[in-house]
């Protein structure tokens, strides 16, 4: 039976780099579904075509499905439900909205009344081989110390609801393992393709450097607090050919897999590599983050800076990643992290041929 491969949050970059990666590394093996908002048409149109122009494939096996996760059935007509339940065999579940200023009643919409109706979907396909589910390692919230794969503890406190509505999502998904095959997926803070740079929007780690270009008229650039905590960067393509390579994996049916840096920088030493590849300049002094953050509380300050200030609870955060597991199984892929570093000249080139794009520019609010 030819496979059929079923992908939410198409057209965004993340989703159609992983729909390159699934195909190419499955030698063009299978039809692709993806489901699409209606506002979204007219751009995943356009998506759809570059894929199939680059790839060389035939348009009729690239199938655009108008629906929305927030819907029970997720809004698909009876003609394609009927279609899907017997041509699906593996499902991409990745939609869902990616802010940590989110409100919680839009984050509990999509993330979790989304992912529900996503499970329940998934449960009525016929030849289902392969659940994989999109979630992020900061579902640990507020804990702290060596953080594993292993593990799906609630924690006291979340840092912002994007980390809790994820959370709940997981626990979601987490509870169909006994009746389905699932993998998922918990990548770190995504940052640019390590050696184009390329990336879709600058949030993340790009905050940071939104700060240092906004501020390089200073005669100096202080550290913002001590930076002692570990910041989690992770390449795009990382992320999408592990991604790509573990959700075929046989043994990879049942587990959770850290995509995270096994070896991070301090926030301090990406700060100190970001200004001296962007500014020339090495930080001196330290302003307090308590101070940071009151600026930051102030709406004109975070749109000039761009930055939310929700980004500055990670530079306190005291939590680290193991992805033992994740590393074992890529074991002969060929598939590792890139250092940071390494990284770093391609992501500052793009950035800094980008920074003045609106169509780069998330809104601070």
């Amino acid at each position: 039976m030819k496979n059929g491969y079923f992908f939410t949050g198409f057209p965004g970059f993340i989703c159609n780099q992983l729909i390159r990666e699934v195909l190419k590394q499955n030698e063009y093996n299978g039809d692709i579904y993806v489901l699409v908002l209606q506002g979204m048409m007219d751009k995943a149109r356009n998506e759809m075509k570059a894929i199939v122009s680059e790839l060389g494939l035939e348009e009729e096996a690239f199938v655009l499905i108008e629906g929305d996760i927030t819907k029970p059935f997720l809004m698909i007509s009876d003609n394609d439900q009927v279609r899907l339940k017997e041509k699906v065999t593996h499902v991409f579940h990745l939609a869902a909205i990616y802010d940590l200023a989110v409100p919680r009643d839009i984050a509990f919409k999509i993330n979790v009344n989304g992912t529900d109706n996503v499970n329940n979907w998934v449960k009525g396909l016929t030849h289902l081989i392969r659940y994989v589910y999109f979630s992020t390692a900061y579902v640990v919230g507020e804990r702290e110390g060596t953080l594993y794969e292993t593990e799906l503890i609630r924690p006291t406190s979340f840092k912002n609801h994007y980390e809790e509505t994820k959370f709940e999502a997981e626990v979601l998904v987490e509870k169909l393992k006994e009746e389905i095959p699932i993998t998922i997926i918990r990548p770190g803070i995504v940052k640019g393709h390590s050696q184009t740079g390329e990336t879709i929007k600058f949030d993340g780690p790009y905050f940071m450097m939104n700060f240092l270009e906004r501020l390089k008229f200073l005669p100096l650039l202080p550290r913002l607090g001590k930076g002692e905590a570990y910041v989690n960067l992770v390449p795009i393509d990382y992320i999408i050919q592990a991604t790509a390579y573990l959700s075929f994996l046989e043994k990879g049916i049942g587990k959770t897999y850290h995509l995270t840096d096994p070896q991070p920088y301090r926030a301090a030493e990406i700060y100190s590599f970001m200004m001296e590849e962007l500014l020339n300049k090495k930080p001196k002094g330290t302003l307090p983050l308590s101070v940071g953050k009151w600026f930051l509380s102030i709406r004109p300050a975070r749109k000039f800076l761009g930055v939310e200030k929700e980004a500055l609870d990670y530079f306190t955060w005291m939590g680290q990643f193991d992805c033992t597991q994740a590393v074992k199984d890529l074991e002969g892929s060929g598939i590792v992290c890139p250092n940071f570093k390494d990284g770093l000249k391609p992501m500052t080139t793009f950035y800094l041929k980008q920074k003045d794009n609106p169509n780069y520019q998330i809104p601070i609010l």
